[in-house]
């Protein structure tokens, strides 16, 4: 693994990090139904990218 993906990796930790405390929030003050689905979505996706990052 390079530098640039451990950075990448990173950068991706912070994401869903920041997007789990969103989440949390989200779920105590349902102003957007869709919201919730939409922040797991992004989790889901940044976990998967830091997936592949680790295969390669």
């Amino acid at each position: 693994m390079d530098k640039k993906a451990k950075k990448r990796i990173e950068v991706l930790r912070k994401k869903i990090s920041q997007s789990q405390v969103l989440l949390a929030a989200a779920k105590q003050q349902p102003d957007d139904p869709d919201e919730p689905a939409r922040i797991e979505a992004d989790i889901a996706r940044a976990e998967e990218e830091i997936a592949k990052l680790k295969e390669s």
